[in-house]
Formats: C-alpha cells, structure tokens, sequence
C-alpha cells in the first residue's frame, strides 16, 4: 500500500512526524506538506503562481519527505503527481481539533477531500492542543487501531477522526453542527496598531453521538463524511420558485 502523509501545519509539526511513524506499519510512505503552517487555509488551491517543492529540512527516518510552497490541497496534487499510484492520503495529526462546523475551514479535512477528488480514500486526524504539546506516544496505539479498521477494504471514502488526549475507547460519530455567537475581540500590537481576533461560543451543548460529543467524553471520533452537500430533504419537497 501507497501512503501519501500531508497535514496543514508544516512540515515541522511533531503531529505529521508521529502519523507517519504510524504509517509505516501498514506500507510504503512518503511525507508532502507545507513549507509554512497553513491552518484554517480551508480547501484553497493555488493557481496565480507556480508551485516548488524541495526536500524536507526535518528527517523522517526511512520516508522521502518534501515541503511544498502551497496549501494542504496543493500538497496533495504535488504528491500524487510525484509518486504514482498513492492508495490513500492520510492528514495530521493536526495540533488541535477538527470538529463540527470547523470541518468547514479545516486544511487537514481539506488535503482528505482533495484525495476522494483524486479518486483516492482520504483520512483526516486531529487532537486537541492545551498549554502543551499532545502526548503523541500516548495516542499512537489508537491512531494504529483506528487506522487498521480503515484501511482494511480499498473502497473510496473520506474520514474525519478525532483523538481526545486519553482515549478510551474509538466509535462512529456524525458531525455535530451547532449555532455559534461571534465575537470580535479587539486589540493592540507593540506598537500601538490596532488589530481584532475573531472568536465564536457555541450557542448549544454538543448532541449524543456526534463527533463533538465523543471526544468530550474520551472517545475517538470516526465520521464517514460525503463530498456531495445537497440538502435531499429540501430537494425532495420541490418546492415552487
């Protein structure tokens, strides 16, 4: 088995380099990501510059890795033109959660995306980060289980997983999609320069058996996601214009 590792952090991030370690054990695999950290980058691709490539500056021991001036999406166009017949592209570990209606934003869940566009199975991986760095150590048992039970049939399909830094047990989850409250919090810089971040607060508890919920309650999260996003409810009522 082909494995492309990519994620939207960088190159440097201890989270590739731990997915990859992972990688390993179910075939051959090569590293391509980002020469910068491109979170929250979404599902952007480049086309007003050309794209470069050039070996990685880190050293992930028995895998050819490269950085790539793009997105994660442009990561995994570089890789698959690079490396021939790629069976799955796997995305991660990104340093902090990919959940509910960040999925939308997400550029780990946007280089899994860009795979299933590719005809390839996509998987996409995300723990939480507090104060400090994920025990990835801790977690590579579940990132190896998880995987083992998705790459087990070659069928195309894209995954969303969620790992909670002390899982206890790995399930099926659906996207919890909630109501948020933005806020913007304004600031200064150094030098006196004005500048705002923007925040949100969810305006509902997350619901049993969606991916929010799980990871709150120590699980691993697994979402079979689809790329086609037609309500077929609303489609099937018809209704008149």
């Amino acid at each position: 088995m082909r494995i492309l590792v990519t994620n939207d952090d960088g190159i440097y991030s201890p989270g590739i380099a731990a997915l990859a370690k992972v990688a390993k054990n179910f075939g051959e695999v090569r590293v391509v990501a980002p020469d910068v950290e491109q979170s929250s980058m979404g599902h952007a691709v480049t086309h007003s510059r050309p794209l470069s490539y050039k070996r990685s500056p880190i050293e992930f021991p028995d895998i050819q890795a490269h950085r790539v001036n793009g997105t994660p999406a442009d990561c995994v166009a570089m890789g698959m033109h690079l490396w021939k017949n790629v069976d799955v592209v796997l995305s991660g570990i990104n340093m902090g959660p990919n959940l509910g209606n960040s999925m939308w934003h997400s550029g780990t869940l946007a280089a899994a995306k860009q795979a299933v566009l590719f005809g390839v199975k996509g998987i996409a991986l995300s723990t939480p980060v507090g104060k400090e760095e994920p025990d990835f150590d801790h977690l590579e048992g579940y990132v190896s289980r998880t995987l083992e039970g998705l790459l087990e049939n070659d069928e195309l399909a894209l995954y969303n997983v969620n790992l909670p830094p002390g899982p206890t047990d790995i399930v099926w989850t659906r996207q919890s999609v909630r109501l948020y409250d933005g806020t913007i919090v304004p600031g200064t810089d150094p030098l006196g320069r004005k500048h705002y971040w923007f925040t949100v607060s969810p305006l509902e508890p997350a619901e049993e058996g969606t991916d929010r919920w799980a990871v709150e309650n120590n699980m691993v999260s697994v979402t079979p996601l689809r790329l086609d996003l037609t309500d077929e409810a609303m489609l099937r009522e018809k209704l008149p214009f």
